[in-house]
């Protein structure tokens, strides 16, 4: 899946991705989408080709859509999410707990703001949530659902691996996906305890909350990005607690 690539480290700051409006939702894109003028240079990077940022209003959300042959992984940062899906899957998705949706060979499913509580007082809260998806290795697989609680983990501070489909995360990664060459990894830092991001043909490295500083980069603040190709190894350290998520991975989409 695709070649060597060229060294690179590409910084994307936060107000540079495109957005979505609509009187429910406020939608950050890293790559194009859909309803986006289209923009050839901006698909995808490694086997990364969603990475939206999403806040949903309180008694809103994305109805029933369909979804085939694709791993999506939602990492809620504040607010809780209802999941329910045509496989008879449903959970609330919070803070800490990290969810895949394996859509195989085809499933349907809808995301909305928990509200009310499912049969509690109703709230105002909406739900901030950051949804990534990579290509499987294997089409046309059934489709899956998996979740579990990463809170205690992160609580180390260094990186946690949320979830892999690599062979040497097996055991260790809080949720499977289904491509071997790719895992996210999430990590809460404080100060005094720096992190060494992974080496891989492609990174990407997300700020959810805070700032951080990139050795041999500077600050990135939250919702700014890095691409890197060829690289990695360099070391992130804060001087307040912030947030990262980063993705491994070990080829390209062959296109």
């Amino acid at each position: 899946m695709g070649t060597t690539p060229a060294p690179l480290i590409d910084v994307h700051r936060s107000d540079g991705r495109s957005e979505t409006r609509l009187t429910w939702l406020r939608g950050r894109h890293s790559f194009w989408v859909g309803g986006q003028p289209y923009d050839p240079g901006n698909t995808h990077h490694g086997l990364l080709v969603v990475h939206n940022e999403d806040t949903i209003k309180p008694g809103t959300g994305f109805d029933t859509h369909p979804h085939r042959d694709m791993e999506i992984v939602t990492w809620v940062l504040e607010g809780s999410l209802v999941h329910q899906d045509s496989a008879g899957n449903s959970g609330v998705i919070y803070p800490g707990l990290a969810q895949r949706m394996s859509a195989g060979t085809g499933i349907l499913h809808s995301e909305k703001n928990d509200s009310p509580r499912l049969g509690r007082e109703r709230h105002t809260d909406p739900v901030h949530l950051i949804q990534m998806w990579v290509v499987p290795d294997e089409t046309g697989v059934t489709p899956g659902y998996e979740q579990l609680e990463v809170d205690n983990d992160l609580l180390s501070g260094g990186l946690v691996t949320v979830a892999s489909g690599m062979a040497r995360h097996h055991g260790d990664a809080a949720i499977r996906i289904r491509n071997r060459h790719a895992a996210l990894h999430a990590a809460r830092l404080m100060p005094g305890r720096p992190v060494q991001l992974p080496e891989a043909p492609y990174l990407h490295l997300f700020v959810t909350r805070g700032s951080v500083e990139l050795e041999g980069t500077g600050t990135l603040n939250s919702g700014d990005a890095v691409r890197f190709a060829a690289s990695g190894g360099q070391r992130i350290s804060v001087s307040a607690p912030a947030e990262i998520l980063v993705w491994e991975m070990h080829a390209d989409l062959a296109i």
